[in-house]
């Protein structure tokens, strides 16, 4: 399994218990979700290898409290801390039609109201307060707020997103 092949699931910030135990930080707004999964996978050394877990249980709502198979002592776990967590892409929840995943928009055509077809999403940079799509147009790149204000419509099926920018925003990048 590849990173590519599987999404961020969390973080391992902390031990629980003197048996093993760690707690992980999820990256998701439904937590409960997570927590009837039998294994996850563990970047260690650079690769991402398949940890099963015996019992997990929500923390304080926004915490895992995770028993890895294996991990039976203090300093096991101690090991794990800062490890980073993923799942396989097929385990994501299906999402409604007019929501997205950041990785499925990747390569969509970017149809603006105003100056037609802008480009393609190489990216979502996300580093900001404010995520932002990153467009490729003949060499230029185009940063876009990830604004429910300015997404019209998604259409997954032929991979094309239309947005309604701001008036000058695109003029910006493109003179």
């Amino acid at each position: 399994m590849t990173k590519e092949e599987c999404f961020y699931l969390g973080k391992i910030v902390g031990k629980f218990s003197f048996k093993g135990e760690v707690l992980i930080k999820l990256d998701t707004d439904e937590p409960e979700t997570y927590t009837e999964m039998e294994s996850v996978f563990i970047e260690y050394n650079e690769n991402l290898v398949p940890f099963f877990i015996t019992r997990s249980s929500l923390h304080k709502s926004t915490l895992l409290r995770v028993k890895f198979e294996d991990i039976e002592t203090e300093d096991d776990a101690e090991d794990l801390i800062g490890a980073e967590i993923y799942l396989p892409l097929t385990l994501l929840p299906e999402l409604p039609e007019d929501k997205f995943y950041f990785h499925e928009i990747i390569n969509f055509e970017v149809i603006d109201k105003e100056h037609g077809n802008i480009g393609k999403i190489v990216s979502i940079n996300d580093s900001t307060s404010q995520a932002l799509f990153e467009i490729e147009n003949n060499g230029k790149q185009i940063l876009i707020p990830m604004n429910d204000q300015f997404i019209e419509k998604l259409d997954k099926k032929n991979k094309k997103l239309y947005v309604i920018t701001p008036e000058g925003l695109i003029d910006l990048y493109l003179n």
